[in-house]
């Protein structure tokens, strides 16, 4: 069964910071760093220029020195407040009532609560107490997607049923000044903080994507590539050398499928792709495994350059850049993201119009 997905809506907070301004902070927490010009050269090649942050820069749960209770508290609330102005756009783009909704699918991983994200939505846009709720904490940059195929395996288990997909980030909480390898100097230009929501069913709302197969991989013995931590000053987020190499390591994996999804025997060719913008390295990979152009990636490389990585809220936006540009009726497309695991999830389908 198909599983429609009507335009998302897309919620940054107010602070805009650009990569300037994190590197002026850099070097003026790390003058002293052995390589800190090359490793500034390396930060700015990340592709991005601005990112929103949920607070200032300067503030104490960014770049100050906040203890882990206050981090962690603001980021929850940054994110839960994020997702429900999301949610709420999204539901008027399906033209629907919080009472429409029969499934709530949430992602969120960059603070932890008991309540999470999906009981706070619950409450805060006044769903029905019995509607279905998938709430997934662990996930990051592959929450989107994650979602999107939840979302799908709910369609397909409970016909007629009204899906609202949210996830919501906040990674300015992993910015820590003692943090100082080259890597984490990345991950302070690399994320930034947002949320993304939208509605699945299983007849169309509204022109969008539809998705028809579904994908899900963990590359085996991958848990050294990328991973969080937590630690007395908050949520840290690391990875190895052998990280820069897992997008390509999934890729026989990705065309095995395709192959599968395809009919005729024949790969799927996608004439349009929503990819997980998770940094030039990985946009790079599916570019070269996949063959497709810079052009059929420019909603990814834009949102990139314009958010940073969101996170699972990522293909959201790459979704939702789609709707202002969108390919043509029928246009076979691509889903696809990735995360700490290593994990790949996929789907492909079409614009319908």
């Amino acid at each position: 069964m198909p599983a429609y997905v009507a335009r998302p809506a897309i919620a940054l907070p107010e602070h805009v910071v650009t990569t300037d301004e994190i590197c002026d902070d850099i070097q003026s927490h790390h003058g002293g760093l052995p390589r800190l010009a090359a490793t500034l050269r390396i930060v700015r090649a990340t592709g991005v220029s601005t990112r929103r942050f949920a607070r200032p820069l300067h503030s104490p749960t960014v770049s100050g020195n906040a203890p882990v209770l206050e981090r962690n508290q603001v980021a929850f609330d940054d994110a839960c407040r994020l997702a429900e102005e999301a949610a709420h756009r999204a539901l008027a783009h399906a033209g629907l009532r919080p009472s429409d909704i029969d499934c709530v699918v949430t992602s969120h991983s960059t603070s932890w609560a008991v309540p999470g994200l999906d009981v706070h939505l619950v409450q805060a846009l006044g769903l029905r107490p019995d509607v279905r709720r998938v709430p997934m904490a662990s996930l990051a940059c592959s929450g989107g997607a994650q979602a999107l195929v939840r979302a799908s395996d709910v369609i397909a288990a409970h016909p007629g049923s009204r899906c609202l997909v949210a996830v919501a980030e906040t990674f300015s909480a992993i910015y820590h000044q003692q943090d100082t390898s080259v890597e984490a100097m990345i991950y302070k230009v690399l994320f930034g903080d947002g949320a993304g929501a939208c509605v699945v069913t299983d007849e169309p709302l509204s022109p969008g994507l539809r998705i028809d197969s579904t994908w899900e991989y963990l590359l085996p013995h991958s848990r050294d590539r990328y991973w969080a931590h937590l630690d007395g000053s908050g949520f840290h987020f690391n990875s190895s050398r052998k990280a820069i190499e897992a997008a390509g390591e999934a890729m026989p994996a990705l065309r095995k499928w395709l192959v599968t999804a395809a009919e005729g025997g024949r790969p799927f060719l996608p004439e349009w792709t929503v990819a997980h913008p998770g940094g030039p390295r990985i946009l790079d990979s599916v570019a070269e495994e996949l063959d497709l152009d810079r052009e059929r990636l420019r909603h990814s490389w834009d949102s990139l350059a314009a958010n940073g990585n969101l996170g699972g809220v990522a293909v959201l936006d790459v979704l939702a850049r789609t709707h202002t540009d969108p390919p043509p009726a029928g246009a076979p497309g691509l889903l696809l993201a990735f995360g700490p695991g290593f994990v790949a999830t996929g789907g492909v389908g079409a614009w319908h119009a």
